[in-house]
Formats: structure tokens, sequence, C-alpha cells
């Protein structure tokens, strides 16, 4: 298995499309020995508190775990399957509670001390001396000085949270699926753009039926809220939408014990750690000095904003009743209110407006801006991927010479989580035999291509 286990190969990109769930566990905890066995060997007193004998070691059996463990995160994200997440579930833990363990090692705690107070310190470059005082910083952060008792309720807290925030995200996403609607009449959806029809009729031939299917995943959702007439169906989606994994559905995707519970550990967290809250640990790593900075920002902003707003909800209402003969403004309201007053008063539609921005359109501006602002070159490239609509690139500096590469999942599916995210697959780091170029993903949720026509963003 390890020499067939596309999880165990590190030389060259990773090979998404060979993982299968049967791969995930032989790898976890082939991995988590290589990590527990390279942390007893650098904490030993014999190996120097150096970065070439100490940091870079632990940092190159780190980031194999890491590398690996990564794949299956991301699968979980815009793959999921009953198999995958049984056996994400399943190994999950045994992960945290490593990464717990590692934060509270001592020993290789006392080693990165020991660095950062040695003159050979001074010597280092600024990546690598923020890199030991990070490390330092993320120590503390882990318990490693708290006592034994408290070091153990913190390592239960973090299994405990990883399972909570997993759930969470499994719940939502099951939640959305779990929601369909299948229109018999077109008529039922006038207003709603051709383009956006055809995709619904393309989803409900998916699953052997005549008609429109209408879904909860956003490419659907907001064309509906956006351009529907009828307002009982923008009514009943905008519902469904916003209690998903709430109270109002099935009991086991009701997220709202989840959260009581999660905010409870939080401040658990908070208070081992020696902090007024969960918000004063956020911040440590983050510009912002404090959490009453943040809300003197947010309350400022809030003051400065909030008339202006105002006007424009008192604007949106007046047209909404005036013009559209809605006596009062409900929230499924707001987006086709929105829509008929900025084609009504300033000849702007944005159903007219997308027309111009075919992806082919948009990634060929995208990066025609960043390439004319940097001086890089992004190209096609090829590369095994998670989804045949998945593309890769590369991108290449002034001279010619790569210096990175990225996956970029454009479109919805049911197996991926909502919203829109990027994150790294390959971190970038300086090797004995040269650089390691980082490999990134940007993950969206547009509607996919219908009839052979590109999709419009």
């Amino acid at each position: 298995m390890t020499s067939s286990n596309p999880l165990l190969d590190f030389s060259g990109l990773p090979r998404y499309s060979a993982v299968t769930a049967d791969h995930i566990t032989p790898a976890v905890d082939l991995l988590l020995a290589e990590c527990r066995a390279a942390d007893a060997k650098l904490t030993n007193p014999s190996v120097p508190a150096t970065w070439q004998d100490f940091v870079e070691p632990l940092a190159n059996v780190h980031e194999r775990l890491e590398r690996a463990w990564g794949m299956v995160g991301h699968l979980h994200g815009v793959l999921d399957s009953p198999a995958l997440r049984e056996v994400y579930n399943a190994n999950q833990p045994k992960v945290v509670d490593y990464f717990s363990e590692l934060g509270q090692n001592l020993a290789l705690f006392e080693k990165y001390k020991a660095l950062r107070a040695s003159a050979a310190f001074a010597s280092l470059n600024p990546s690598q001396q923020r890199i030991i005082d990070h490390a330092i910083r993320d120590f503390r952060l882990s318990g490693a000085e708290l006592a034994d008792a408290d070091k153990a309720r913190y390592t239960e807290i973090q299994a405990e949270l990883a399972k909570l925030q997993t759930r969470f995200s499994e719940n939502i996403l099951d939640a959305t699926n779990a929601f369909d609607k299948l229109i018999e009449r077109k008529e039922d959806l006038a207003g709603v753009p051709d383009d956006v029809l055809e995709g619904f009729r393309a989803a409900a031939e998916r699953d052997g039926k005549t008609g429109w299917k209408l879904s909860l995943q956003l490419p659907s959702y907001l064309p509906v809220m956006q351009y529907a007439d009828n307002r009982a169906l923008r009514e009943e989606l905008y519902r469904a939408h916003a209690t998903r994994a709430a109270e109002f559905g099935k009991p086991e995707l009701d997220n709202t014990p989840l959260i009581r519970r999660i905010l409870e550990l939080r401040a658990d967290e908070a208070k081992l750690l020696g902090y007024h809250d969960f918000a004063e640990i956020s911040l440590i790593p983050k510009m912002a000095k404090d959490p009453e900075q943040v809300l003197s920002f947010l309350r400022d902003l809030a003051g400065k904003s909030l008339p202006f707003a105002r006007r424009d909800m008192d604007e949106l209402r007046a047209f909404a009743r005036d013009e559209l003969k809605l006596a009062n403004l409900e929230s499924w309201d707001i987006a086709y209110a929105s829509e008929k007053l900025r084609a009504k008063r300033y000849a702007f539609s944005e159903q007219e407006v997308k027309q111009y921005f075919p992806e082919t359109k948009v990634l060929e501006g995208m990066f025609r801006v960043v390439q004319t602002i940097y001086g890089i070159t992004i190209e096609p490239d090829q590369a095994e991927t998670w989804d045949p609509s998945v593309r890769f690139f590369r991108v290449r500096g002034r001279n010619g010479a790569t210096i990175g590469q990225f996956y970029l999942d454009p479109y919805a599916r049911e197996s991926k989580r909502g919203g829109a995210w990027m994150d790294e697959a390959i971190i970038r780091r300086r090797l004995a035999n040269g650089v390691q170029t980082p490999v990134a993903y940007l993950v969206c949720n547009f509607s996919a291509p219908i009839g052979g026509k590109p999709a419009l963003l």
C-alpha cells in the first residue's frame, strides 16, 4: 500500500484523482508514526538547537503529514461522499490529537526557546527568525506551559472542537442538498432568465424528470430571489435557505446545539490559556490590537453607514410600494425589488451586463490585470484533478521561471460545500536543492456551463 498510496507520493503535484477512501487510514497512520519518531529523535540532547539540525528536519517531516492530510481535507470539502466522510471523521481525531501533543511537547518548546536565545539567532534571515518566533507563540497558545491536568483538558477541547466544526459543515451541506423543488409549469418561473431556466431544466433531466429543478445551491437560489416574479416561490426558497441546518428542519442536521457547544468550548480554551475570551486568542496572529479596537472600528463604520443604508431602504420600500404593489417589503423581496429599481431608474440590468462576462473573457481579463501589475505570466497547465471541470495553471515570473501553480474549481456541485475560498496544496519553501514552488487552489461556486455555452460570471 505504501508504494502505491498517492497520499504518500510527495515527488510532485498531488495525485487527487488517484486518492480513494482506502488510502487514507494507512497513510495517516504511517505519517503520524514518522512524525512521532522524528519528534523523539530531534528532542535528544545530542541534537543541536540550530536551524539546520533541528528546525529544518522537523519542518520536513511535518510537511509530509500536513500535505497528505491537507489533500484529504480538501477532498472532503470539494468532493464529499459517504465513504470519504466516514474515513475522514475516523482519522481526524488522530491528527488533532497529534498536533495537540506536538504543541505541548516541552522538549521541542525548550529547543525553540534555546535557539531564540542563542547567538546563532541573529545570523538567521528575517523569515527564519519569524518562523521561530511564531513557533514559540504557537507552543504557548497550544498549552505547552499549562499544568498537566490543564494540558489534558486543552487536548480534549481541541478534539471536541474539531469534531463539532466538521459536523457543522457537513450539516450545512446535507441540509442544502436535502431541499429540491420541481417546477412543472414554466409560468411559475416568470422573470427568471432563459440561461438560468436552461440550467434548472438540465438539473431535472439529470434526475430523470420533466420540468425545472430548483435547489438551495447559490447558482439556483440567487437567480430566483433576484428575478422570479412568483413571490410565494421567493418566500419558500428564502425560508428554506435561511433555516438550513436549524431547529426548523431535521433534528439530526440541527446546528443549534453545535453552535452553543462550540462557544462553550472556546470560552473554556480562553480561560485555560489566561485570556478573557476567545476573541483575544483569535486576534493574536492578526493586525487588530484587541477586541475593543475591532468593535470600535465596527461601531464607527456603522455610524457612518447607517444613515445611507436607511435612505436606500426608504427608497426601495417606496419603489416597491408604488411600482411593484408590495405594501410590505419582506426579506425575500429585497433582491427582486432592487433589480427592478436598477432597471427602472438607472437602465441597468445585471442580466444584460453578465452577457458581456463569459467565463473565458473574465479569466483572460483577470489574468491580464495581475500580469500587468506584477509582471507575471499565467498559462494553462496539466495536472491530475478531483473533477473534470477543474483546471490547472502555471505562474511564471519575469524571467520565465515557474514561481507557482494553482487549481481553479469554479462550479457548484452537490458534493461541494458552499462559498468561495483558497488554500495551499504545497507551501513555498527553500530547500537544500532549491526553492519548492507553491501550489494553491481557488474554489468557487458559479453556475456550470449549459448547452455548450460558456458560464456567465
